[in-house]
């Protein structure tokens, strides 16, 4: 196998058997309002340090200070699939441009196996890979020569280079597409040559940004099993997703931040555990509630908790038997109206909006 760089002295790749990922107090700060990437994602290649925030410890002039990101802490295993989520404007960018070497941490430590990324950018470029959920494929090349160019850039031989080449658009199943062009493809086979082009160096760690935004839902079905396949052959995959049924589906475990701040961290079931109700029951008024119908429902037996404002409201409770009559009887009691009500199990996006709030965010 061809070695892409010696690891400078005290420096082991695999320095950690057991993490692929490590943050440590992790911070930065940044003068003004963050800078945004293109598109909303987290940019270029791995090679780069376009698109995402600025690689400059102080980041942009002018405003106040903004802490993007406030002493994280977590560990992803090797092997592991995890899942970063969070609104936009939680920090996510700020921290996956730290993990890939486009922003310098302001204070804390950033190792990707065994590799601190400040200290060794070069070095942890070559143990990462990047797929963005905007296709960074050069259009004006054949799916063969994107995979091609991409292991010469990692400075492999042709001769290998050509070989991890075919041996991906076979496992790919890209077979007839090899030498097609790239803008002749679907957004869903692009997908594919993505991930297929960010694995031929040979990854520790593959970061996924939104991998099947925009896609059909047949061609979603798709990916991830493709990314279930990856990861059961021991694959480390970090995925930010805005789905939540794909960070339930494909992750192990998820973390969920806002501004700047570790919310929670659990496995998927863990985190649906801590809504500590076995219903949620969307109440909807004919008209926004005074407060006296939710605190009607609030009195009812089984139920844990009433969220929301307006016309819309959550109850968190308890299966009991008659509990939605008990409830459509407490929102006559505190002079609603009832136009809809909707009876759920709780799910990761009840979780998650529980834990961020349910305002718009930009």
């Amino acid at each position: 196998m061809t070695t892409l760089m010696t690891p400078p002295a005290g420096i082991t790749p695999g320095g950690d058997e057991n993490a692929g990922i490590i943050c440590r107090g992790l911070t930065k700060i940044y003068t003004g309002a963050p800078p945004r990437p293109p598109g909303g994602g987290w940019g270029g290649p791995p090679g780069g340090r376009t698109g995402g925030p600025p690689a400059t410890g102080n980041g942009v002039g002018g405003g106040g200070r903004v802490k993007a990101v406030e002493d994280l802490n977590l560990s992803v295993r090797r092997g592991e699939f995890f899942g970063l989520l969070g609104p936009n404007g939680a920090g996510k960018s700020t921290t996956i441009g730290m993990l890939t070497t486009r922003v310098i941490p302001t204070e804390g430590h950033a190792i990707v196996d065994g590799i601190d990324v400040v200290a060794h950018p070069a070095l942890a470029r070559t143990r990462i890979a990047v797929v963005t959920q905007v296709p960074a494929l050069d259009r004006m090349l054949t799916v063969f020569d994107n995979l091609y160019f991409h292991g010469r850039y990692f400075c492999l031989s042709r001769a290998e280079s050509k070989r991890r080449a075919r041996a991906l658009i076979e496992r790919f199943r890209l077979e007839d597409k090899a030498n097609a062009m790239v803008e002749t493809l679907s957004g869903g086979l692009a997908q594919r040559v993505q991930i297929a082009r960010a694995l031929l160096h040979e990854p520790a760690v593959l970061f996924l940004d939104e991998p099947t935004a925009g896609l059909d839902p047949q061609t979603r079905l798709a990916l991830w099993e493709t990314l279930r396949d990856l990861n059961r052959q021991g694959q480390t995959v970090l995925l930010t997703t805005h789905y939540m049924e794909e960070a339930d589906q494909l992750c192990e475990r998820i973390a969920i931040i806002d501004h700047g701040h570790l919310l929670a961290l659990d496995t998927p079931a863990g985190l649906k555990a801590r809504v500590a109700a076995d219903r949620v029951i969307t109440v909807t008024l004919d008209r926004p509630d005074t407060g006296a119908a939710a605190a009607a429902m609030r009195r009812v037996a089984g139920v844990s908790e009433v969220q929301g404002d307006g016309a819309v409201l959550h109850v968190y409770a308890a299966a009991e038997p008659g509990l939605v009559g008990r409830l459509v009887e407490a929102v006559g009691e505190g002079g609603g109206e009832l136009r809809d009500l909707a009876v759920a199990e709780p799910t990761l996006e009840t979780v998650y909006l529980k834990l961020t709030g349910k305002e718009y965010r930009e």
